[in-house]
């Protein structure tokens, strides 16, 4: 029992998923978001390896509709999953199989696509897109939350005799670029600058390590008393 709405900013091209279910701890199963690559969600009877591999096929320059055949022709059990993808030019690709539970469906428009199994019928999506499509113009977070609320305010989760609150959710939201840490002193601006407090802390050999892309090991100090 979970709904969920990917979507797309077209102003700034950010991505994001909002989601919320009965299960707990759903945020740590959104680890396909990926920054100037798309999202890509699977769940119902999820297959945690459909999320990480349609993240390296978008990346890779396959359409979210031919990442969705590669899912369909490889999975035996493909018809227990409720699956949607999305590019990061908005282009989209969603699956609903027949051996999800409940009433399940999935429903596209612009620029995102709202998904969900175990709901109270298909009043739940349009609900979570005419929340995320109230007010475009404000930042993706806020509209996938709004996503999220009207979900929840059309019905949600389970027939109307059997209701299931929403025990968890989560958003996450990434922009055209990704921003580890830095690997190279060229990167960090206010390197130039003796006004960087970041930087000035950084010893030489430190320095030197980033550049040449080593990973630096912390030193763990141990307190003791007598």
């Amino acid at each position: 029992m979970t709904f969920s709405l990917i979507g797309r900013c077209k102003r700034t091209g950010r991505l994001g998923l909002g989601i919320t279910t009965y299960s707990l701890a759903v945020g740590g199963r959104c680890e396909g978001v990926a920054a100037n690559v798309g999202v890509c969600k699977t769940q119902a009877f999820p297959n945690r390896t459909n999320d990480p591999l349609g993240i390296k096929l978008l990346a890779q320059g396959y359409l979210p509709a031919h990442v969705m055949e590669i899912f369909a022709g490889n999975d035996t059990e493909h018809s227990f999953r409720q699956v949607a993808i999305m590019d990061r030019d908005g282009k989209i690709a969603a699956h609903t199989g027949p051996g999800c539970r409940g009433w399940a469906g999935h429903k596209e428009a612009a620029d995102c696509v709202a998904f969900g199994n175990g709901l109270l019928g298909p009043q739940v999506l349009d609900g979570m897109i005419a929340g995320f499509l109230t007010r475009p113009d404000d930042a993706l977070e806020y509209r996938l939350m709004r996503a999220i609320e009207g979900g929840r305010d059309a019905g949600g989760q389970g027939p109307a005799d059997a209701h299931r609150t929403e025990r968890s959710a989560a958003i996450k939201v990434v922009d055209r670029r990704d921003f580890p840490m830095s690997t190279s002193a060229s990167t960090c601006t206010r390197r130039r600058s003796k006004s960087c407090g970041a930087c000035s802390r950084s010893s030489s050999s430190t320095r030197n390590s980033i550049a040449a892309g080593i990973p630096i090991r912390r030193r763990r100090f141990r307190r003791t008393f007598s």
